[in-house]
């Protein structure tokens, strides 16, 4: 029986894991949103009229990245990852997609607790980290 619960990786622990600054966070979501918005450009003639393309780039591509890889290019560039409070890796696509759901509502990122996760993350069971 020991070994079997050796295979699981270890949970985040909040009290000591290095959680990402609110400044890395937001320069990591400008930067995804300038290459969701160069993506976006090229899908529709005008953003300015309709500007949904953009948005609904932004969801997918934070899915894909986070769910899978834990980070997007932003946060990459930046030196964070977005890991599953359970076991430290990646959160996976369905739990990446409605965390960026709820990131592109703005207000449950706004709203954070003591130790800086928004709304978003404590519902998708993650956490921002620095690496």
């Amino acid at each position: 029986m020991a070994a079997s619960s050796d295979r699981n990786p270890a949970a985040v622990d909040l009290v000591t894991a290095e959680v990402a600054s609110f400044g890395r966070r937001l320069g990591a979501l400008l930067i995804d949103w300038a290459l969701c918005t160069l993506v976006a450009s090229l899908l529709v003639a005008d953003l300015r009229t309709n500007p949904w393309p953009q948005l609904g780039v932004f969801v997918l591509a934070h899915a894909f990245f986070v769910g899978l890889f834990g980070r997007t290019p932003g946060m990459a560039l930046l030196r964070i990852r977005c890991v599953s409070i359970a076991d430290g890796g990646a959160i996976g696509i369905p739990r990446a997609l409605v965390r960026a759901v709820l990131l592109a509502l703005v207000i449950p990122a706004m709203i954070t607790g003591g130790n800086g996760r928004g709304v978003h993350d404590r519902i998708a069971g993650s956490v921002m980290v620095a690496t």
